[in-house]
């Protein structure tokens, strides 16, 4: 059975490049391109691992990233986060994200991420 990942990501190509890359690598990939009901997502798809895009630096942007570590039934899903802001990534890794992937991407980086949560 396929590993599922979700990916929550605000831009369609990098949805797209996102999914292809890991559709390659033999996952089963469902992508969202907003927050809107991503909890109801998460509990009828029940992801193995989540990517997470955090576009700003903020409360507001890591709420999400929090909520899911905080809420009984998403807590024990890895979760990735993608961002291009240097000090999200950092403060995420200390507060809640499992690892992150800076934006630009490299390929064999995120890939990596993803196995390394899964196992």
């Amino acid at each position: 059975m396929k590993k599922k990942i979700l990916v929550m990501e605000n831009d369609q190509a990098i949805i797209e490049i996102v999914s292809l890359i890991l559709e390659d690598e033999g996952y089963e990939v469902k992508a969202l391109n907003t927050e809107s009901r991503i909890l109801d997502v998460i509990n009828e798809y029940k992801p193995n691992v989540i990517i997470l895009d955090i576009i700003r630096p903020s409360e507001a942007g890591t709420l999400l990233c929090l909520t899911l570590k905080e809420n009984p039934k998403t807590k024990h899903i890895p979760v990735i986060v993608f961002s291009t802001h240097p000090k999200v990534l950092t403060a995420l890794k200390e507060v809640c994200a499992d690892d992150v992937v800076p934006k630009p991407f490299d390929v064999a980086e995120l890939i990596n991420a993803v196995e390394t949560q899964l196992h």
